[in-house]
């Protein structure tokens, strides 16, 4: 049998999605953020979530 192929499983998997409308100033904002950052949009996202707890 061959050993199973494909990425290793992570601890802290991300396998929640979540879908946000944002309007067209907070869109531009987290653009400019992350531009401004060098991050992606989930990343942005993910940290400002992290700094509600």
């Amino acid at each position: 049998m061959s050993p199973r192929t494909g990425r290793p499983k992570n601890e802290n998997s991300m396998n929640e999605r979540i879908t946000v409308r944002l309007d067209k100033e907070t869109s531009e904002i987290l653009k400019k953020y992350c531009e401004k950052n060098n991050i992606e949009r989930s990343e942005a996202i993910r940290l400002g979530i992290r700094k509600l707890g």
